[in-house]
């Protein structure tokens, strides 16, 4: 089953509640809440009160993206404010593997994602201790920017090593998501799309949506 995940980052945000609503009703499954610090990635978005908010206002789940240097050291925050996955860079820990584990004992589940330059390879010590993994399509940081076609064979190797291990594991991708570049990746194994341009810009983002559900 394809699951949609529209990224806040393309929200109004002066209008988020009318935002969410919005793409709740054209059938989006988990928010995906971009977090960033201004060092891991050059950018500076919205943090924890957001998140706690978010929470408050809708049912869905949450993907908190910590595209933030040590992200060990907000966990227990980002699960407490109401995240259901919370999602780290393999880049910015010196240990994941703990990290991950300290995700699973909030309850919450835990999340690894590569940057464009960044092997699959890098995060196959850690799949079993994740629920669901990321793919970057795009460098982290910015939204708006067009997908790089290097995440198609991470997305195959993470499916075929996944598979291997006997795993039942989500692979999200996030950058560049529209009806080809969608298409592409969940023919590649992909089954978490991550949009923003093309859902919040979207004057119909069911009639997108619905089709890439369809392709699953």
């Amino acid at each position: 089953m394809i699951l949609m995940a529209p990224s806040l980052l393309s929200a109004d945000f002066a209008k988020l509640g009318a935002d969410c609503d919005r793409m709740q009703a054209a059938g989006a499954d988990i928010w995906h809440f971009d977090v960033m610090d201004g060092m891991f990635v050059p950018n500076i978005s919205f943090g924890i009160p957001v998140l706690k908010s978010l929470n408050q206002y809708t049912d869905l789940p949450i993907d908190a993206h910590l595209m933030i240097e040590a992200p060990h050291r907000y966990i227990k925050q980002f699960a407490e404010a109401g995240a259901d996955y919370i999602t780290i860079h393999v880049e910015a820990e010196e240990n994941p593997a703990e990290t991950l584990k300290e995700i699973r004992k909030y309850g919450v589940i835990p999340s690894i994602s590569v940057k464009p330059g960044t092997p699959a390879e890098a995060i196959f010590p850690y799949l079993e201790l994740c629920g669901m993994v990321l793919v970057m399509s795009v460098e982290p940081g910015f939204g708006g920017q067009s997908f790089m076609p290097v995440a198609l064979p991470k997305i195959e190797a993470l499916r075929k090593e996944s598979e291997r291990l006997g795993l039942d594991m989500r692979i999200q991708v996030d950058g560049g998501i529209d009806a080809v570049t969608g298409k592409q990746v969940i023919e590649a194994g992909a089954d978490v799309l991550v949009a923003g341009s093309a859902l919040f810009k979207s004057e119909n983002p069911k009639e997108f949506i619905d089709y890439m559900k369809n392709l699953g």
